[in-house]
């Protein structure tokens, strides 16, 4: 028919308009909405021809859908907890579908073998995986757990439910599809756990082993008509009774497309051991087929909070959870701990759930915040029995950043194509381990050629320029035959991962360019309201001056970007450089920005000359912490150092004025009278009260004096020994001198301090002693005791003997004694002391130097402060001391005997000054 006046012509396009425009306002789910154009503007067949084209070139938001099938096995071989099984994993497919736009339908099969009876039944029909379209799949799917036996046969008719499958997802969508739309996928997932059985179906022939071959010829042919009409078969076993073969032919002979290059996204079979794991594997094989991805999450019991990780490359995603129990409650909250809705918008991410009132639940997320998502789940008393479990499914849709340089190419120059992605919420992805096994393909289209395709690398080979940076080059020849506007269109394949495929225009340059342009900006981290510089070199080989414009093109969404100055002007006749700086405003969310610096020529149709990829990290403004942490840390340990400082001295202070050990001798015309040992504790602050006894006619004696009486000894901090008697005023005493007290003297010994508080003992010489010993006993027997002796200078004295005997005689024995004693570096002093049933006494002369004995070589020195006690330093006197100890013992036995012993000793004294390690 020919249309022969504008009349004819303008009714046609009138019709059209009608005819379309309700289904355009309306449109697709997921689809935004397209206002209709005013009735006295009809558009022409050129314009609905370019809008159409428009409309394939900028891709709808979200994932691609695809139309779907599950179908399941109701054969009589397969027991009510296994129809249970399959009823929740074809309710998973359906709840867990992360596109708004895919169509689902859910058919049971089994056989026909008598009138009444049908092969398939459908359950659901192709249905919308909207909102709504869920809630009825949700409803619909449950009916999969009542087999009707009187309408449906007990075998297993594969032919019959692909026939089913194959010809509910030919049906068209409502509304058509634009021309240039890629076609939606369609999958059909089959579950079954055994073999055709066809044997008793009267319409495969008349004797079983008939209709067991017409069966398999009918499903080759079946197989055959799906590949035609390209669906894919996804066939998932359970059970030992599977006909491997069999399902490895259906995978093989349906439809062999994938949605990516990725291994495993072509159609296979899959058998697992029983239908507990028909879930998990179902997902697996669901995700597979449409280039998603799973996240495996934790499980447990109600109530439980259960956890799922969504990494940072997904911008679609459905938290799936196997309820098993309609009466388990769900609540959501995001890695932020935020309690998200379950319908509407919270934060960015746009959030609808769906199978509430069902065994499965799922929250559809589009833009999820990437991290670890908590779900909590609770159910009431009598429904807490079955174990609950959370899995993702997601995928990243990602945008792709793409440079091409020369950006105005010539036909047959080389060019170098970069590609960075970018995901919808335009975050830049820079960590390689998102994108494992990414592979990147660029396809160059335009007027005078065939399309080039070529595969871009992030490798570092040239024109790479680092490994791992996430920035994908390649290179290609603009073919010779180029003439007009090109089209650069990228593929990113990697499970779980897809490309939005947005294309870049550029038109070819022909001749040599009058203007050229090459624009550089700095790599840089900036904090929001910082700017970033950059430069522009123009060369204007023009008659006259150009303006040229700067702009930002394809930035992160929400960044606040401007380029200062947006027009420069090259000066004709030569080379110019322009600096300029890009400012990051306020409000620019933090990461890496995403976008190009592009210089273009207003004069030449907006052509682009040049651009560069904006490398800016966005990050938080730095706090007082982060300006003044070293100063505060520094500070903090510098205080700590002055207190750790200060204890160490108080301590040190403390336990020069301790008074433990101190000896106060009690004298008399020459005589010792009484003596007085300081012990641990009975020094406060330095201070020791005494008073002397000597009422009654008795000896005087000394003893402590309680509740603050007596006379008061006191060191000071520096080791400085002072006396204050009762009523009297202070004197300052020295260690081993005698001073008056009351009608006595007294004398201070072991608290000789030398220069700056430190222990001024000063003893070098050497000594000699003697022991003897003692020993008797009854009988046969064995005797041994020991004496010892102390003296306030640290010194001491033993002596030891034994003796051994037979009935009716007697033995000989030995014994041994030592002492030891200091000097004052006068001559002609003695001491005398006992304890422990032996005696000692010395005299000296003063002389000599100390060397230690063997016996006291063998017992450590002190330590203290964690320094080992050092030889004296100086020497304040010598002696020469002679020594001699005696000692006895007894000991008992069964017998008669005696012994004697006696032994000598030798000992060394030493002489020591300013060491208060002496001390």
């Amino acid at each position: 028919m020919q249309w022969t006046n504008k009349g004819s012509a303008l009714l046609l396009a009138g019709a059209l308009v009608a005819l379309t425009g309700p289904l355009a306002v309306a449109g697709t789910p997921g689809h935004p909405r397209t206002p209709r154009a005013p009735a006295a503007a009809a558009p022409s067949a050129a314009q609905l021809a370019a809008g159409t084209a428009a409309e394939a070139a900028d891709p709808a938001e979200g994932p691609d859908p695809i139309d779907f099938a599950v179908v399941v096995d109701q054969s009589a071989s397969l027991a009510d907890k296994d129809l249970a099984r399959e009823t929740e994993a074809a309710g998973l497919l359906s709840q867990g579908e992360i596109s708004e736009r895919s169509r689902a339908t859910v058919i049971g099969f089994s056989s026909s073998e008598k009138a009444g009876q049908s092969p398939v039944r459908e359950v659901c029909e192709l249905t919308v995986a909207d909102a709504a379209g869920r809630e009825r799949l949700s409803a619909c799917v449950q009916l999969l757990n009542k087999r009707d036996a009187a309408r449906m046969g007990p075998g297993t008719d594969f032919p019959a439910a692909i026939r089913q499958a194959v010809t509910r997802l030919g049906q068209k969508r409502a509304g058509g599809a634009a021309a240039k739309a890629p076609a939606t996928p369609k999958v059909v997932f089959l579950l079954t756990d055994g073999k055709l059985d066809v044997s008793d179906s009267p319409e495969y022939g008349t004797d079983a082993a008939n209709r067991q071959s017409n069966g398999e010829r009918r499903l080759t042919e079946e197989l055959a008509r799906a590949r035609a009409a390209g669906v894919q078969i996804w066939p998932l076993g359970f059970g030992t009774e599977i006909d491997r073969a069999a399902l490895t032919a259906m995978a093989e002979r349906g439809y062999r497309g994938a949605c990516s290059d990725v291994p495993g996204s072509v159609p296979h079979m899959r058998v697992v051991g029983s239908s507990a794991e028909l879930d998990k594997a179902l997902q697996e094989t669901f995700a597979a087929a449409r280039c998603a991805r799973i996240s495996h999450g934790t499980a447990g019991k109600p109530p439980a909070d259960l956890t799922v990780v969504i990494p940072p490359i997904a911008t679609d995603g459905s938290l799936t959870v196997s309820k098993h129990d309609p009466k388990v409650r769900v609540t959501y909250y995001d890695p932020a701990g935020r309690k998200v809705p379950t319908r509407g918008e919270f934060d960015g991410s746009t959030f609808e759930v769906g199978g509430q009132d069902g065994p499965v639940e799922a929250l559809r997320v589009k833009n999820p915040l990437p991290g670890r998502w908590r779900v909590h789940i609770e159910a009431p008393e009598g429904h807490r029995d079955r174990e609950v479990a959370v899995r993702a499914i997601w995928q990243g849709m990602l945008r792709s950043d793409v440079t091409l340089d020369p950006a105005s190419p010539r036909a047959g120059e080389e060019v170098t194509v970069s590609v960075r992605m970018q995901t919808r919420r335009g975050v830049t992805v820079t960590d390689p381990r998102q994108l494992a096994d990414l592979a990147v393909a660029a396809e160059l289209r335009g007027d005078g050629f065939a399309p080039v395709t070529f595969r871009l690398a992030d490798d570092g080979r040239a024109p790479d320029r680092k490994a791992g940076d996430v920035r994908f080059t390649g290179t290609l020849t603009v073919p010779a035959g180029a003439t007009g506007d090109l089209e650069l269109t990228t593929r990113m394949s990697a499970p779980g991962v897809t490309s939005d495929r947005r294309p870049l225009h550029a038109r070819v340059t022909q001749g040599t360019p009058l203007v050229t342009a090459g624009v550089v900006l700095d790599r840089a981290t900036v904090h929001p309201g910082s700017t970033v510089r950059g430069t522009l070199d123009v060369t204007n080989n023009d008659a006259g001056p150009r303006a040229l414009r700067l702009a930002v093109e394809n930035q992160t969404p929400g960044a606040e970007l401007s380029v200062s100055p947006a027009t420069v002007t090259a000066p004709p006749g030569g080379s110019t450089r322009i600096p300029f700086t890009v400012t990051v405003g306020g409000g620019t969310p933090l990461g890496e920005l995403g976008g190009r610096i592009a210089a273009m020529d207003p004069g030449d149709g907006e052509r682009v000359l040049d651009d560069a990829f904006l490398e800016v990290l966005v990050v938080a403004p730095p706090t007082w912490w982060d300006r003044w942490w070293k100063a505060v840390v520094g500070g903090a340990a510098v205080l700590v150092l002055i207190g750790v400082f200060l204890v160490i001295q108080i301590m040190v202070r403390r336990r020069r004025r301790d008074l433990t050990g101190v000896t106060i001798e009690l004298r008399a015309d020459g005589r010792d009278l009484d003596r007085l040992t300081i012990g641990r504790g009975q020094s406060t602050r330095g201070s020791f009260a005494f008073a002397i006894d000597d009422m009654g006619g008795a000896p005087p004696t000394l003893h402590r004096a309680r509740n603050g009486g007596g006379h008061l000894l006191r060191r000071t901090g520096t080791g400085q020994m002072l006396l204050r008697p009762r009523g009297g005023t202070q004197i300052s005493l020295r260690p081993g001198e005698p001073a008056g007290l009351d009608a006595y003297e007294i004398v201070v010994r072991g608290g000789a301090t030398g220069r700056n508080g430190r222990s001024g003992r000063s003893r070098t010489g050497s000594r000699t002693g003697s022991g003897s010993g003692y020993g008797s006993g009854t009988g046969s027997g064995f005797g041994m005791d020991d004496g010892s002796g102390f003296d306030t200078d640290d010194e001491f004295g033993t002596g030891g003997g034994f003796g051994f005997g037979t009935s009716g005689g007697s033995g000989s024995g030995s014994g041994f004694g030592t002492g030891g004693g200091s000097g004052f570096g006068t001559g002609g002093d003695s001491d005398f002391r006992s304890g422990g049933g032996g005696t000692d006494s010395r005299t000296g002369d003063g002389s000599g130097s100390r060397a230690r004995t063997d016996r006291e070589g063998r017992i450590p020195r002190p330590r203290r402060f964690g320094r080992s006690w050092r030889p004296g330093r100086s020497g304040g006197t010598t002696d020469n001391p002679t020594t001699t100890g005696t000692g006895s013992g007894t000991g008992r036995g069964t017998g008669n005997g005696s012994g004697d012993g006696s032994g000598l000793s030798t000992g060394t004294g030493g002489t020591t000054a300013g060491d208060p390690d002496l001390f």
